[in-house]
């Protein structure tokens, strides 16, 4: 493979998982427009543009952790914020450093000497991650469509032969 085919690949691959379309992506690869769509199918039953996909959304979308944090906040424990507000005095550092805050976005002393703490909210939290869960399935749904119309293409293919 030349640098200019293998250049050609690289871009199609990183814009095919930012953009989710074959089309779009051979486009933006440098193919023209006429052919994009079919040279995106060709690309994406390659092995080599299938194994580069993975490691790009691997890299990209670091999805696990965001539903990691997103889990946390929605079902998280508060206990330690409310430890901090009932406190009579502020703890000692090192056990301020031991509080479990994540769930935590403002943490502000009033007037008079009392100490306000705002929770992130568990609803949008929550609304986030049913977003993000849906978004895999689409995203499930779309590659067993490319593969069904792909394994289509190569059948057809056969079928002239």
């Amino acid at each position: 493979m030349n640098r200019n085919t293998k250049a050609k690949l690289n871009s199609f691959c990183c814009n095919y998982v930012v953009l989710g379309s074959a089309e779009e992506a051979a486009v933006r690869a440098g193919f023209p427009r006429e052919t994009a769509l079919s040279k995106g199918i060709e690309l994406l039953k390659t092995e080599e543009c299938r194994q580069l996909i993975a490691q790009l959304r691997e890299v990209l979308t670091d999805s696990g952790s965001v539903a990691a944090g997103l889990k946390r906040l929605a079902f998280g424990s508060c206990t330690d914020a409310v430890y901090l507000v009932f406190a009579d005095e502020l703890p000692p550092a090192e056990v301020i450093g031991k509080l479990d805050l994540f769930n935590v976005s403002e943490i502000k002393r009033v007037k008079g000497g009392g100490v306000e703490v705002k929770l992130f909210d568990r609803m949008k939290a929550l609304e986030k991650l049913f977003e993000l869960e849906n978004a895999f399935n689409d995203r499930g749904r779309a590659e067993s469509l490319i593969k069904a119309l792909t394994a289509e293409e190569e059948s057809e293919s056969l079928d002239d032969n």
